[in-house]
């Protein structure tokens, strides 16, 4: 099979707020250990909006997107030949030290000499993506084609909510913010079976009812009704006013998970923690064990995908879907780089 030597691409082309858009981009051979993926979907993260704004760091000009599924289109030296055609979703770890005491200790999201796809390698908004094969996960058949971009960001909350446990049998859970790590989040704190309610204001109805729709309860914040007081809570927003409530929320000895981005300093009331004795933990991007958990949770159907799929976007309409995300429109845009 042959490739062509460029390819149309999203990237951030200068450091400072904005910079982003089309580029060419090399198209890579698969050196020993690579696989060339043929990109199906790309979802667009709050990260890169953070990207875009300058509040993440990357290293431009580079090719942006890191919620990757994708077919293995050829294969470097070295590399099981039965990839050849697999439908996977992609680790974001382009390279790690593999020396530090994290990555020995098996995690390579807190290397400091991590670089990842979509920030300072070249990412997943182009048609062709290379990368090391030990990034791929197979995925189950039943996996919508553009819903596989979704299992980054699944790993991502496995990581918060299960690398420790967080959620007990029984525990009441409150998951603040609809969007998609928020529906994620609810999903896999169901399947540890906790009893879900996911929190929204009222511009965010159109993701209640989504949530709704996936069997999850909703409440509706400003609606004169206090959410409750719950054993854990968990921060999906990334928005200062979500913390406030989901500090709130949590019951004296309880949880307090931190899942959203906020992308720039917050206030909290930190003596809550010392007055409740919360106990505050989080997730940083996710890792090889996440990825297993991850996985399981798709094969077992405890998670379903599809449905935050809310658009299917081409490639050279990146900016409506920039905006689209931005605005809070549906749940996950994704972009196509084979559409239009």
């Amino acid at each position: 099979m042959t490739f062509p030597e460029t390819t149309p691409a999203v990237g951030k082309l200068a450091p400072g707020p904005g910079n982003v858009g089309m580029r060419r981009q090399r198209v890579r051979p698969p050196g020993p250990g690579e696989v060339l993926l043929e990109v199906i979907a790309t979802g667009i993260c709050g990260t890169d909006l953070h990207i875009e704004d300058d509040e993440f760091p990357s290293e431009p000009p580079v090719t942006m997107g890191h919620e990757v599924t994708g077919e293995v289109a050829a294969a470097g030296d070295g590399v099981d030949p039965g990839w050849l055609g697999v439908r996977v979703a992609c680790e974001t770890y382009f390279s790690v030290c593999g020396r530090c005491p994290a990555c020995r200790e098996g995690t390579p999201n807190l290397c400091p000499e991590r670089r990842s796809i979509g920030s300072k390698e070249d990412g997943g908004f182009a048609r062709w993506l290379t990368l090391p094969v030990r990034n791929l996960w197979r995925l189950p058949d039943h996996v919508g084609r553009h819903a596989g971009a979704l299992a980054e960001p699944l790993a991502c909350v496995t990581r918060c909510l299960f690398d420790p446990p967080v959620v007990n049998a029984g525990d009441r859970v409150l998951v603040v913010g609809p969007g998609t790590m928020g529906l994620l989040t609810a999903q896999c704190a169901r399947a540890a079976g906790g009893a879900v309610t996911v929190a929204g204001l009222e511009r965010d109805r159109h993701r209640l009812e989504m949530a709704r729709r996936l069997g999850l309860d909703t409440h509706a914040i400003g609606s004169g009704d206090a959410p409750g007081e719950f054993d854990v809570v968990a921060e999906a927003s990334g928005h200062p006013g979500g913390a406030a409530t989901a500090f709130g929320s949590v019951r004296k000895g309880g949880r307090y998970v931190q899942v959203g981005i906020f992308g720039g300093p917050v206030t909290v009331p930190l003596d809550t923690v010392l007055y409740h004795e919360l106990v505050v933990t989080s997730g940083n991007a996710s890792t090889p064990g996440s990825w297993r958990r991850a996985m399981a949770l798709l094969e077992a159907r405890g998670v379903d995908l599809d449905p935050l799929v809310s658009e299917v976007i081409p490639l050279a309409e990146w900016e409506r879907a920039f905006a689209a995300t931005r605005a809070g429109q549906g749940v996950k845009h994704v972009l196509d780089p084979r559409a239009g």
